[in-house]
């Protein structure tokens, strides 16, 4: 029996109303074509019980979940893909105006660079005096915010994204 096949339709309606319970609590909106939403859903669900965690049903995961720390939901092409398109890649998340039919969703460009161009960096603060900080300062790689503590939140309080998501600002 296939992974998908162990998946019902209330465990798909539950996750969902979490995501768009959390998504409105950070100033969010889920596509208000539910079946398409929940389709969107159901493929998270899918990629959680083949990988661990929710990789963006649009795309081609690794497997690995380092690998994957950009593409996993809310990914962190989320948030620029809603302010240029009025939606993100895989059409989950979207504007307000979508959602208030002011505006409708069409094909956007993939902004996730390929395999070859992706390389984990150290961001670097140059000619900054944020090394003389009693903490190090945490930036959420999905939303941008930003806290000064010994280690990254395990959940971030605006977009929800996991602590891994996070990465040293300086």
């Amino acid at each position: 029996m296939s992974s998908e096949q162990n998946i019902d339709q209330k465990e798909i309606q539950k996750l969902y109303e979490k995501l768009k319970k959390e998504a409105e609590a950070g100033g969010y909106h889920l596509n208000p074509d539910v079946a398409f939403a929940q389709e969107l859903v159901y493929g998270l669900l899918v990629n959680e019980k083949r990988y661990g965690y929710w990789s963006c049903p649009c795309r081609l995961a690794s497997g690995t979940k380092e690998e994957d720390l950009d593409i996993i939901c809310p990914c962190d092409y989320r948030d620029p893909d809603l302010n240029e398109f009025d939606t993100c890649y895989c059409g989950l998340y979207v504007s307000r105006a979508v959602v208030e039919g002011k505006k409708e969703i069409s094909k956007i460009p993939e902004r996730r660079p390929p395999e070859a161009e992706r390389k984990k960096t150290e961001p670097k603060a140059e000619g900054t005096t944020l090394s003389a900080l009693p903490y190090p300062v945490w930036r959420c790689k999905v939303c941008g915010y930003l806290c000064a503590r010994d280690e990254p939140p395990e959940v971030c309080p605006i977009c929800k994204a996991k602590k891994e998501r996070f990465e040293r600002f300086m």
